[in-house]
Parts: C-alpha cells; structure tokens; sequence
C-alpha cells in the first residue's frame, strides 16, 4: 500500500519531467451533424448532412501527449511525420495549445496527415451519436530517407528527455511512424540508452519490440506470447488461434507476462480494464488492483491515459507498481468523460487517490 506523503512525492516531481512522444501523430475530427437540418441534394436526391459545428484534438500519439500535458508534465516533445496539409495545421495548433514542443515534429509535403473524422449526430435529447467513422491514412509506405531523418530527430532529444514514450497507432506494418526498420532502431537506441525509460504501446505489433517496457492488454500478451518469432525465426502458430480465443486464467497471463519480460529485457505491464494491471518480470507477476467507478463510461483513450501515468511516475522516481497504480488512477478519470477522449489533472489524480485508495 502506498501512503499519501509517497504518492504526493511522486505526483509533485511531474512538472520536472521532460519526455518524447515517438510516433503515429494522428488528427481527431469531429463534425457535429444536426439530423433536423437535412437537406436533399439536388444532384443525387439523397440527404445533405449539415454541420452545425466543428472540434479537433489531437489524436493517437498525440492523444498520449494530451494527456500528458493534462498531467503538467514539464516538458513534451512530439517526433513524428506528418502532412503538410490542413489537417496537418489542426493538429500542430492543437498541439501548440497544450504546449507541445514540435521542433521534431517532421511536416512533409509527401505524406497525409493521418486523421479520424468523426460525424457526432444530434440526438432528440441534446446528446452526440457517432456515426460511421471516414479515415484518412498513408496507404504507400515511408521512404527510407523519411525513417532515417525519425531516427534523427529521436536522436536529437534523447538527451533532454528521461523517457520515450512510443504509440504505434498504424497496424499495416509498413504504413506507419514504427516500421519494422525503426522498430530495430529503436531496441539500439534503448539499449545503448539505458538511463532512458523507452515504453511502447502498439496496436498491432507489440510482441515485435525488444529492450523496451511494453503495455499489451490481455488479448495482445497472448497474441504476442504465441505469435512472435521463435529462436530459429520461424513463426509459432500451432496454438494460437485457440490460446487467444479463449479466457485465460490469471495464472496463465502472469507466465505469459514474465516470458515476454524475460524475452524483452523489460518489465511488462498488462492492462486488464476494470481488474487493473499485471506488472511482470522475469520472475515476477504482480497483480495492481482497478480503481472502482460508476456510471456511462467511454473507454476511448483510456489506453493512452494509463500509458502516460505509468510512464510519468516512472520518471517521478515511481516503482513499476507504484506507476501502475499511477496508470490505472488516470484512466479511471478518463473512462468517466463520455463522448471525448479525456484526460485527468493531477488534483483530479490525487482526489481519486484519496477517495479510493488514500492512507
């Protein structure tokens, strides 16, 4: 049990922390359609959808740096590429107001800047119904020259940073920020930077990184215990289908946790929703237990927001299972705020603290 004094401790070094968010920087755009509006078009005879208003955020890694800068962290650095396009120009004010620091942020005449447009329908009591949502990706992979000026740039702030924090948004192996090239790269730089906490978050490919921390949710740490290259390179498949499809006792999820540590050099924190996390080493699974909370939830972001509470207590001085309960503390705020992706304050933190775990 962690006492108020330590807790205060770690939650009043965030603004002496200074990180980098590597990765897919995405635009969040919603359209907010009012249905008794419509109008039919002329041309086809079908409805006209009427925007009454328009909001953007920053999205995916920069959803991490949002809430980051939610949590006063003292310095954020974007590194990334995006599109020298308008949506690239939402998302660079979006970031400027959270005070973002872009200066290795790449804009690039080449690339989209990937964006979510979300139609938000009115409904008869006041509220926003999303519909289906149009996205705007990179379908032809980054140029070599592009993967090696990332590098570059991540190169460039590794000294003014304690942690990297990495979102791999993209599931197309090619198609992102982290290609399987800078994913190599990146378990260099992590090893020959140990003072630096690297931790990676992906969608589809965490079993691929090494010499970083990583945070799968249940699903994806047996889809990486089983799916990930063998020592002879080869792929083992024989069980997979039926191990991630099925529930998987706690037991079997800790020792899928200490083997991806063992094998990624780093300790391995498994998000399990309501229930908390797994903090696993090589030896080791220990459960963090969720924070409680009622009400309409929305888990969008919820992922992210755990991520950046983890990795700020870590730079705060935080044991990994101090900062998962530093993760889990910060979704449970998110996951309260319906129809946006949230973000916490370190008062809102420390409230929640005090109301469900406080000693």
């Amino acid at each position: 049990m962690i006492t108020s004094d330590r807790f205060l401790e770690i939650l009043d070094a965030f603004p002496t922390v200074r990180l980098a968010v590597f990765g897919d920087f995405f635009l969040d755009k919603y359209l907010v359609i009012d249905p008794a509006l419509n109008e039919p078009s002329l041309e086809t005879g079908l409805d006209a959808f009427q925007v009454v208003s328009i909001r953007h955020s920053p999205g995916a890694a920069g959803t991490v740096t949002s809430n980051l800068a939610a949590l006063q962290i003292g310095a954020i650095h974007a590194v990334g590429a995006i599109g020298d396009d308008g949506q690239g120009y939402e998302l660079r004010q979006g970031l400027q107001r959270r005070g973002v620091d872009m200066e290795h942020l790449l804009v690039l005449d080449e690339i989209f800047t990937p964006t979510y447009t979300k139609p938000m329908v009115i409904q008869p009591d006041g509220g926003e119904q999303e519909s289906n949502r149009v996205d705007l990706k990179n379908r032809r992979p980054l140029s070599d020259t592009v993967q090696e000026r990332l590098i570059a740039e991540l190169q460039a702030v590794l000294p003014e940073v304690q942690a990297v924090i990495i979102a791999d948004q993209v599931a197309e192996t090619q198609l992102g920020v982290i290609t399987p090239t800078v994913r190599d790269r990146l378990a260099t730089l992590a090893a020959e930077h140990e003072d630096v906490v690297f931790f990676a978050d992906s969608r589809a490919s965490i079993g691929e990184f090494r010499n970083v921390m990583i945070k799968p949710n249940a699903r994806e740490a047996v889809a990486a215990r089983f799916i990930a290259p063998d020592d002879e390179g080869a792929v083992n498949r024989a069980t997979t289908d039926g191990a991630i499809n099925r529930a998987t006792t706690p037991d079997e999820l800790g020792a899928f946790g200490r083997e991806l540590a063992r094998r990624n050099g780093r300790p391995v924190f498994i998000t399990l929703g309501p229930d908390g996390m797994l903090v696993c080493r090589e030896d080791t699974a220990i459960h963090v237990p969720g924070i409680p909370v009622e009400g309409p939830l929305d888990i969008c972001g919820a992922g992210d927001s755990a991520t950046s509470g983890i990795v700020a207590a870590l730079c705060s001085g935080a044991t990994c299972e101090e900062a998962a309960l530093f993760g889990n503390l910060v979704a449970s705020i998110t996951v309260q705020q319906v129809g946006t992706t949230g973000t916490a304050s370190p008062a809102e933190v420390l409230q929640r603290f005090l109301d469900t775990c406080g000693a």
